[in-house]
């Protein structure tokens, strides 16, 4: 019998079937159908973080510095395995391959995304975290030319509540726990349109200047 992960249809026995958990699951979904790497990264309880430093910068939200990577690409079976080493790992995507990303207050990004909506922009992947943040992933390169497109648009003396994030860091992936303070979650869902190749920043900057302002 098969099973598929939104189109990636897989043949194996039914002892390992049953032995794949849920985040395997979605590593398997994240690096097969959406081309994305993941990392495994530490967990945080109590704002201790699993990796014993007691002056930790980023408690449950580092990578693993002793794991390996599952590449973009990797298959079922095999992301199963290699997330097999890792038990109990959250889920960290790297920013600045596949995707950057333009992060803001989320009351500021959920009004920019029903704008956006309406406008019919190409849209990619928004994640919320439980910290209150708005996450949309743009092309790659967006970290970079952040500080030049605010100032062709007029907002670079704007005090925004906007960041960029690119090579260098990492994101928790839903529906990964951050930090010990609860799990990220998808405010819109990736697709198979825009998940490998999201929209440029400056389709969705003008935007997210002005939500981000009016807050």
């Amino acid at each position: 019998m098969g099973f598929t992960i939104g189109g990636i249809r897989e043949k194996r026995s039914g002892v390992r079937r049953r032995g794949r958990g849920a985040e395997a699951t979605a590593v398997a979904e994240y690096t097969g159908l959406w081309g994305w790497t993941v990392v495994p990264g530490t967990r945080a309880r109590d704002g201790a973080c699993s990796c014993g430093q007691p002056a930790c910068p980023a408690p449950g939200a580092h990578p693993l510095g002793f794991a390996r990577e599952v590449p973009a690409g990797t298959g079922v079976d095999a992301a199963a395995d290699a997330w097999g080493e890792t038990p109990g790992a959250s889920m960290l995507l790297p920013v600045g391959r596949a995707f950057d990303v333009l992060d803001v207050a989320e009351q500021a990004g959920r009004r920019a995304l029903v704008r956006l909506e309406r406008m019919g922009l190409p849209l990619g992947p928004v994640a919320v975290t439980p910290t209150g943040r708005a996450q949309f992933f743009v092309a790659p390169g967006a970290a970079a030319e952040l500080p030049g497109l605010l100032y062709r648009m007029g907002w670079d003396d704007a005090d925004l509540d906007l960041r960029a994030l690119g090579p260098g860091t990492h994101i928790t992936a839903p529906p990964s726990d951050l930090g010990g303070l609860g799990p990220v979650r998808w405010l819109r869902p990736p697709v198979l349109d825009t998940a490998a190749a999201p929209p440029q920043a400056r389709l969705l900057l003008g935007t997210l200047a002005y939500s981000c302002h009016r807050s």
